[in-house]
């Protein structure tokens, strides 16, 4: 398989589990990660050219020059790398990843994308080698894949990292409490016999919480009448179908009225340009609610939380997290949810 940003690689990704999984339970044994809380990022550099891939394969290099410049100054030779863009914020000693001003970095404006470089500049942080010169390392076992990173980044610098490992899933553990407060969300673990599979879920991952990434459909009038009372989600189904999984809420007064500008651009107008709205079933518990929505264009994606799914829907309402400029509305599918494993009530009751 050619790895080039000509023919870019889907990046490979994780299941989640429970809890940080054990060495012995997996044939090979596993290698343990921070997950780091930013952009998934494909980094492709021919000995000249860079070009920075998304997890969706949208190219990001325009929006991180800084970034681009450092590879190109970096990197030894032609390689494709695989890592998390970042942007760490606050006092020396003090510092934490900054989500937010990650996010503000994906702006159509050159000058926008000049200044933000500027003022926030990103960091990138390397944990998989996927082509090193003309050899493609898909085929190669993570133990031998991250050794040779290893090799290759002994000359980087900031803004170019190598994120750390451990076999010790003791320490794994305690990564997952600890580096929660500098902003990193979880601990990934990593198969070291296995090969690099692009869009598969072949790592582990543990998390602080469950979140998803859905796309946006509507949203729902404050029953003020000012602003939004809620977002309505979806996730496409097996069969390529944007599915209503339910709902998310509980903003401020001054949100729900941004939220009625910043989203306006998504609305969808029939031919007399009036709001095409929609409505979702009523429930047997509140038959009397207004169920009327306005349909948006769906193609922003966000973060959201939740507690648990009944069906194909989240059981109760869900909690914003945060915009996902980086991810592709069709990416947003029922596969990532956290599936509860079947367990007999009566065992719980004795």
């Amino acid at each position: 398989m050619d790895v080039s940003a000509a023919s870019p690689v889907a990046p490979m990704l994780a299941k989640a589990v429970a809890a940080v999984p054990e060495q012995d339970s997996i044939d090979g044994g596993l290698s343990y990660e921070p997950k780091w809380d930013g952009f998934r990022g494909i980094v492709y550099f021919d000995g000249e050219n860079v070009e920075i891939g998304s997890r969706g394969s949208k190219m990001l290099t325009r929006y991180f020059p800084e970034l681009v410049a450092a590879f190109a100054s970096q990197l030894p030779g032609p390689c494709v790398l695989d890592g998390e863009i970042v942007v760490r914020a606050g006092q020396p000693g003090r510092e934490k990843l900054d989500w937010e001003a990650l996010s503000q970095r994906i702006h159509p404006a050159d000058s926008r994308v000049q200044k933000l470089a500027d003022e926030t500049p990103a960091m990138f942080v390397a944990f998989d080698l996927l082509a090193l010169a003309d050899q493609s390392y898909l085929a190669v076992p993570f133990a031998e894949r991250r050794a040779a990173l290893e090799r290759l980044a002994a000359g980087l610098t900031h803004p170019v990292y190598l994120s750390q490992v451990t076999r010790d899933v003791e320490l794994a553990r305690q990564w997952l409490v600890e580096f929660e407060g500098a902003g990193l969300d979880g601990v990934v673990a990593k198969p070291l016999a296995a090969a690099y599979s692009p869009g598969k879920r072949v790592m582990l991952k543990t998390k602080h919480h469950r979140t998803a990434d859905v796309v946006l459909l509507g949203y729902r009038v404050h029953t003020s009448g000012r602003g939004v009372g809620s977002l309505l989600l979806g996730l496409y189904d097996d069969g390529g179908v944007l599915r209503n999984v339910g709902g998310a809420s509980a903003f401020s007064d001054k949100r729900r009225l941004e939220l009625i500008d910043e989203l306006a651009p998504l609305v969808l107008r029939d031919d007399a340009g009036d709001m095409v709205t929609g409505a979702t079933e009523r429930s047997r518990f509140s038959s009397a609610k207004d169920v009327s929505f306005v349909r948006l264009e769906p193609s922003r994606v966000l973060e959201v939380r939740y507690d648990q799914m009944e069906g194909m829907r989240f059981r109760h309402t869900a909690q914003f997290e945060r915009w996902r400029p980086d991810r592709d509305p069709r990416s947003c599918t029922f596969e990532q949810l956290e599936r509860p494993i079947a367990y007999d009530l009566s065992a719980v009751l004795v």
